[in-house]
């Protein structure tokens, strides 16, 4: 805040057709300036205005509702009988927000305490499955990724994939034991381990926030890592390569101890099909596919897997920086 006033807002609560889900926040300055949003604007001109009145959340934090009848949720700019419920709080020291952007800027899952009554905060280690709590006195908030992403293999494309999925808040780690790829890695926060992919999956303790794609074409690397990955919870198993190379690659799954429902888990040719050729569009249909698994949303009959399908990520042999 650069030694302005600042007044962080939390959605603790919804009612009807809410426009933002229970944790969306925004931060507002005491001159007007915001970053982020609850509602997609009405809402937010009006906690600007009363930040910068000093109405609102001045010395301590406060619960504020917004349209608890059809006629405010209209005035608001909320959906037809939508409500929600916002704690805000003023930003200072005991706030430690400064502690936790570093925490998060390290790829950390930080579960920060505020306590209503005094406007103290503390910090604490975060678990994959805690959720957004208020009880009144303590609202307790999960920050940092919240997902999990393990990449088999060093590789050009396992670059523009972990980029592209620290924005879509996972935590993501690469497992590369060989030497020539692991040793070129350097992208920052993105850690790398260069144990064998099975150990350390089996290490991990995957859980339905979790998820493995196999990316090095080397079936060494790969099935291990995929025959502990589709024993596990994680809800998303994918691997690179053409429909050809990943039905010998169920083939070869069979011989471990693996049942047909687990194998069936498996997704090859990775990625919906939209026409991806390069590294980084293959990237993005690989997210776009992880995307609708994580939402629950139906395959459209455009985005299956054409048997001609080109894998241009087929002819990486070799590491290169993005």
């Amino acid at each position: 805040m650069a030694g302005r006033r600042g007044t962080l807002g939390t959605i603790i609560k919804t009612w009807g057709s809410a426009p933002r889900p229970v944790g969306a926040m925004v931060a507002i300055r005491d001159d007007g300036q915001v970053s982020g949003s609850v509602s997609g604007g009405c809402v937010e001109d009006d906690l600007i205005d009363k930040v910068k009145s000093k109405a609102v959340a001045a010395k301590a934090p406060q619960l504020i509702t917004y349209g608890v009848t059809n006629e405010e949720a209209t005035r608001w700019g909320l959906p037809c009988g939508g409500t929600l419920q916002l704690v805000l709080e003023p930003l200072g020291e005991e706030s430690r927000i400064a502690e936790l952007l570093e925490r998060i800027a390290g790829q950390q899952l930080v579960r920060r305490r505020l306590d209503m009554e005094s406007g103290r905060a503390t910090l604490e280690p975060g678990k994959w499955r805690d959720t957004l709590e208020f009880d009144g006195k303590l609202l307790s908030s999960v920050h940092g990724p919240r997902w999990r992403l393990l990449l088999i293999g060093a590789g050009q494309l396992t670059r523009y994939l972990a980029e592209m999925a620290r924005m879509l808040d996972y935590h993501v780690v690469v497992i590369d034991p060989r030497e020539e790829y692991a040793d070129a890695w350097d992208l920052p926060n993105v850690a790398l381990q260069r144990g064998m992919p099975d150990d350390l999956i089996r290490d991990m303790n995957l859980d339905g926030h979790s998820a493995v794609i196999a990316l090095t074409h080397d079936p060494k690397l790969d099935d291990l890592a995929l025959m502990e990955a589709l024993k596990s919870a994680a809800f998303y198993v994918g691997a690179i390569g053409s429909k050809k190379n990943n039905d010998a690659r169920r083939e070869r799954l069979r011989e471990f101890d693996l049942s047909a429902d687990e194998i069936a888990r498996l997704r090859g040719p990775v990625g919906l099909y939209i026409g991806s050729k390069t590294p980084p569009e293959i990237a993005v249909a690989i997210l776009a596919e992880m995307t609708a698994v994580r939402h629950g949303v139906a395959k459209p009959d455009w985005a299956e897997k054409k048997e001609s399908r080109f894998d241009p990520s087929a002819c990486e042999t070799a590491p290169a920086k993005a």
